[in-house]
């Protein structure tokens, strides 16, 4: 086994959480410095970053006359964006999905799994699907972009550069720590409550978070693939699986970074936000270039997968409740029972 596997599997970790946390910095500071909701920068500039890997697989398998990887390459991503993304993170702390926007976005998360479902029993998807699917994302922005002019985000005292409770002298001051009154789910900063950054320091934090993030998880996935490789896995197995998991790394670890920092929106924004990406803009994109069919597996399972797992998370998001360790285990079982129907039951995606 070649020693550069490894290297490319360890750094790219590294990477992706490096990048992951500058991600998440940039974003926080840049919904602070515009008084925009963190929950809108996470569900547009954050989603479309951690979706930069599906975008690139999906054309490139397309380009090479591979279009089933494409489109298992989202819908595998989709599925573990909600059961794995959101429910490792939910084992470290509980996942609020508050937020005036989460609802709403939501239905257009649901909407869109739907409509996906419905082109895909039609028949393949071509070139007029993706340009629907690229008039729905249009839409989707133009309405986002409206619905924040009408609805501005306040930040909160601290966010706007307010002094914070200093501690008594002698006492260690905790960088991560909130005063009591105030809800850290809902500061703009999941960092220090004073993070006042510069256009160009925050431009840089998101161009090194959503330029590395893509890097980061092709070492994942290349690095891994050898290894996996080596220990006798097919290649049908790594193809369909690990890269579909492995283009989600950027979205785990983003959400990660974000649960650390307490801030929720940035989690929940990043995976809702990131599967309308994967559906309106990665598969439309996708389509204009080449068509894509579906094989039966898809209609018969891994479709209706993907929208089981929207409506696992439907009831958090439409009540504000929060996603808990024991959602968090129900979240990372589901994953597991579908990974194993693939694998041991014969259902590979993309096997078309």
């Amino acid at each position: 086994m070649p020693d550069s596997s490894w290297f490319y599997l360890a750094g790219g970790l590294v990477l992706l959480i490096v990048c992951g946390d500058f991600l998440v910095r940039g974003a926080s500071a840049l919904a602070a410095r515009y008084g925009v909701s963190p929950l809108l920068i996470a569900l547009t500039i954050v989603a479309f970053g951690t979706s930069a890997p599906e975008l690139l697989v999906s054309v490139r398998a397309a380009l090479a006359g591979s279009p089933g990887i494409a489109l298992g390459n989202v819908v595998g991503s989709n599925i573990a964006n909600i059961l794995l993304i959101l429910g490792l993170p939910a084992l470290i702390l509980p996942i609020a999905c508050t937020g005036r926007t989460v609802p709403h976005n939501m239905l257009i998360m649901m909407g869109a799994s739907v409509l996906l479902i419905v082109l895909c029993f039609v028949g393949p998807l071509g070139f007029w699907q993706g340009v629907l699917l690229l008039a729905l994302l249009a839409t989707y922005l133009v309405y986002s972009g409206w619905d924040a002019r009408m609805n501005p985000h306040s930040p909160s005292p601290l966010a706007a550069g307010e002094d914070e409770t200093l501690p008594e002298p002698g006492q260690p001051y905790d960088a991560f720590a909130k005063p009591a009154d105030v809800d850290t789910h809902h500061l703009p900063h999941g960092d220090l409550p004073r993070d006042n950054l510069s256009r160009r320091s925050i431009a840089l934090k998101l161009l090194i978070g959503i330029g590395g993030l893509p890097i980061g998880a092709r070492f994942v996935v290349d690095g891994g693939t050898e290894i996996a490789q080596v220990f006798g896995v097919s290649d049908a197995v790594i193809g369909l699986s690990l890269i579909a998991v492995g283009t989600s790394l950027p979205e785990l670890a983003t959400s990660v970074m974000a649960v650390f920092r307490r801030n929720d929106d940035v989690v929940v924004g990043n995976i809702i936000g990131s599967n309308i990406m994967n559906i309106l803009a990665i598969l439309g994109i996708t389509a204009l270039i080449a068509p894509l069919p579906v094989s039966q597996d898809f209609l018969t399972f891994h479709l209706w997968v993907m929208l089981g797992a929207v409506v696992l998370l439907l009831p958090f998001a439409m009540t504000g409740g929060k996603v808990g360790r024991f959602a968090g285990v129900l979240f990372l079982a589901s994953y597991g029972a579908y990974l194993y129907a693939m694998f041991a039951l014969g259902h590979m995606p993309g096997a078309a």
